[in-house]
């Protein structure tokens, strides 16, 4: 019985470990590049403006039709 309880609280314990490095990593470490997955991915290299051009494009073709 106490073998379960030992199993169920180290569990416990390295899950909780787990959740909150991923909280910390996420708002706290400033090293990662992107955003904040910290995945190094495509994030940061999304055009803002491009986007927002083609949004209004297609805004202003379906406002003609």
């Amino acid at each position: 019985m106490i073998l379960q309880y030992t199993i169920i609280v180290l569990l416990f314990l390295a899950a909780t470990f787990y959740v909150g490095r991923i909280f910390w990593r996420a708002f706290f470490v400033k090293t990662a590049s992107g955003c904040a997955k910290g995945c190094g991915g495509a994030c940061s290299t999304i055009d803002v403006d491009r986007l927002q051009r083609t949004i209004e494009t297609a805004a202003a073709r379906a406002a003609a039709k």
